[in-house]
């Protein structure tokens, strides 16, 4: 049929294929298995996970208590097996089989729904149910589902390393080596007055394969996904929910709908396959259009007292440069959530503003407006008319937005959201501005509301409708221009998956490493696909201000806010000298003669964690391009994903030529200092 089965060991030690029929003896082990994993599961419901590949399997580590509940302060982890059952399924994932698994702890049953689909053979999709059977209420905390133990190896350092899926304020890697004492909860909720949110899905991997773990809901949750390296011997992951709630006798609590994955190499595939989840589920990601691949001169380099004689005066070097986007950043405006207007820049109003967009077009650039909605300054005429706007505390106090000095707006009230389809109208129709870029930290999650003018069903319709907001610009904004460029950038935050259907360029976000502008271009590629453009955002962040080639190796769309002329801003360090002039055109050359965006970035030829040097590969038309990153490398690349015939290979951004090799591997030795981008192009 598929190729999933699941085989019984009783306590006698037979081996049975069960049919489609419940069995009520007690189950010793029940193996649940396609062609790519096998799940195990013990007398007690515990399990472990095993990766197939190529006729080799690889078990990750022992049985554990994966799918747990806690009751009172303590955790329900072992639940006697006892029955099991199984059928064919069709539903929105597609064509697969079902399993059922049950067992009991004193006033608990657990009932253990575990779906394989034939299209997606990496993934089990689980749904956990607990019923009180007693006859008193239990006191539910939490539950916790697919906690599972890594083993890991001293031979290898490190011996794991993981993807992190929550938002923090101090902005960590997303991508990290583990070591004994990690530890990271990954809460998608708020982690910080103004910093929440993330991706559902935590993962660790090692040299010969990773698991990963997440949710399938459609909207966000505020679940953990917490990611622990307590020793040298293992890592654990796991989803955990607080749910506080009393569960009377015969009622029945469900956890949401979770998944594990497993695969080889780094955590790409295993975001490529929840994106397909997802979208297999009724979510859609719009390509990009053609300008959004175009690089980007930003003015933010003057900071909020930009004038616009200072944007005038740059435009001629930024046309030179043959940079073709121009954005106006903050500054233009009195004040964040008023919107208007600073008449000491625009003394003439809409018109001014109309001039400026107009004089940009005829310059043959595109324009992009900064904004950062939801957030609305003290004192404004906003709270003045409409303070019932602002998002409340549980104590009736407002949220703050730390950056801006600012409060939140309830990105649930349907007049927020009318707000915002102004702004969006107002900058799109009335000035003329082919794009928006998206500001803020705050963007990415918002707490729960408490203001009772709202009525809310839930507090949490705040946090769960974040995304609802964002499809009411993103909407508003195609239908007024169906090119228009919709950039989110989430200032450093671990990206909210819910909110990228709504924007058509991602970006590496206030970078504060050249290393974290290649993991955001590999996971935002990995989440949002090949045909959603993401900028590196500006060089000038990267490591030593000027590194193009990081952005330019996996595909990233570049841009800087370099000022000019040198002296006309207080950071001198954005000083545009003729030195710099002369990089920022060659690579701006480089970047437009490639055009690597639109190409296929090939995720699993490399990993990221523990090939050595860093690599990167784009398949564009028949030629493969490599990106190698390292401080000072001697020795072997390998060039992976080749086909079978000769390809001269060259160095294209010092048009060095090194020679000829055949694929479908192989081997050159090089030397570089920082980075290597070289193109496979066939003979």
């Amino acid at each position: 049929m598929n190729g999933n089965k699941v085989t019984l060991i009783l306590l006698s030690g037979l081996f049975l294929v069960l049919p489609a029929a419940c069995r009520t003896t007690p189950i010793s082990l029940v193996r649940i298995e396609n062609p790519s994993l096998r799940i195990e599961f013990n007398d007690r419901m515990h399990s472990r996970v095993v990766l197939k590949s190529g006729g080799q399997e690889t078990r990750f580590g022992e049985f554990s208590p994966s799918e747990t509940v806690t009751v009172s302060g303590r955790e329900i982890a072992d639940f006697s097996l006892t029955n099991e059952s199984h059928q064919p399924v069709r539903d929105r994932l597609g064509s697969g089989t079902r399993y059922q698994l049950q067992g009991s702890s004193s006033s608990l049953v657990k009932e253990l729904s575990l779906t394989l689909y034939d299209d997606f053979p990496d993934v089990a999709v689980f749904e956990v149910q607990y019923t009180n059977v007693g006859k008193s209420p239990l006191q539910v905390e939490r539950w916790t589902n697919h906690r599972y133990q890594i083993n890991t190896s001293s031979s290898s350092d490190p011996p794991v390393w993981s993807y992190q899926a929550g938002s923090y304020q101090n902005r960590p890697d997303w991508v990290v080596p583990l070591k004994p004492g990690f530890k990271q909860d990954n809460f998608q909720g708020m982690n910080a007055t103004d910093y929440g949110g993330g991706t559902p899905i935590s993962d660790l991997w090692r040299r010969d394969g990773g698991i990963a773990v997440g949710h399938l809901e459609l909207t966000p949750k505020q679940v953990s996904l917490p990611v622990a390296m307590p020793d040298s011997h293992q890592a654990t992951l796991a989803i955990q929910a607080a749910v506080n709630t009393s569960c009377k006798p015969g009622q029945t609590l469900k956890t949401l709908r979770t998944f594990l994955a497993v695969h080889q190499g780094d955590y790409f595939q295993s975001l490529v396959n929840y994106r397909r989840l997802m979208i297999q589920q009724g979510l859609s990601f719009k390509a990009a259009p053609a300008d959004a691949f175009e690089p980007i001169w930003c003015a933010w380099g003057y900071g909020r007292n930009v004038t616009m004689n200072q944007v005038y005066g740059a435009l001629p070097v930024v046309k030179e440069l043959g940079l073709k986007w121009v954005t106006l950043d903050d500054g233009w405006q009195t004040a964040e959530g008023d919107w208007d207007l600073d008449r000491t820049k625009f003394p003439n109003g809409d018109s001014d503003m109309k001039a400026l967009v107009n004089r940009l077009h005829a310059e043959g650039f595109k324009a992009q407006l900064w904004w950062a909605p939801l957030a609305v300054d003290p004192e404004t005429k906003l709270i003045q008319d409409h303070p019932d706007y602002l998002l409340l505390n549980a104590d009736g106090s407002r949220r703050k937005i730390s950056w801006w000095d600012s409060f939140y707006l309830c990105p649930a009230l349907p007049q927020v959201r009318e707000g915002a389809r102004r702004l969006v109208t107002r900058a799109m129709r009335d000035w003329g501005f082919d794009g928006l870029k998206i500001d803020g930290q705050h963007l990415n999650a918002a707490p729960p509301c408490y203001n009772p003018v709202h009525q809310h069903g839930r507090p949490e319709d705040a946090f769960e409708e974040v995304p609802g907001f964002f499809q009411a610009i993103y909407e508003t904004a195609l239908s007024l221009r169906p090119n228009a460029l919709i950039e989110i950038c989430p200032c450093g935050t671990a990206y909210s998956f819910f909110t990228m259907p709504y924007m058509n360029m991602s970006v590496a976000s206030d970078p504060e490493s050249s290393w974290q502008i290649r993991l955001k271009g590999k996971t935002l590629k990995a989440l949002m696909g090949n045909g959603v453009a993401y900028f590196g955002d500006h060089v000038d962040m990267s490591d030593g201000g000027e590194d193009f080639a990081s952005t330019v190796g996996v595909g990233g769309v570049v841009g800087t806010n370099f000022t000019w002329p040198p002296g006309s801003a207080p950071d001198r360090k954005l000083d545009l000298t003729p030195e710099k002039q002369k990089r920022w055109a060659h690579w701006i050359k480089v970047y437009r003669s490639k055009m690597l965006p639109h190409g296929e970035y090939l995720g699993t030829l490399y990993d990221l964690g523990f090939d050595r040097p860093e690599a990167h590969a784009i398949r564009k038309g028949q030629s493969l391009y490599y990106a190698f990153y390292a401080a000072d490398w001697n020795g072997q690349i390998e060039l992976r994903g080749l086909g079978p015939r000769c390809y001269r290979v060259l160095d294209y951004t010092n048009n060095h030529d090194l020679g000829t090799v055949y694929g479908p591997r192989a081997v050159l030795d090089v030397r570089f200092k920082s980075h290597l981008l070289i193109e496979a192009r066939p003979e």
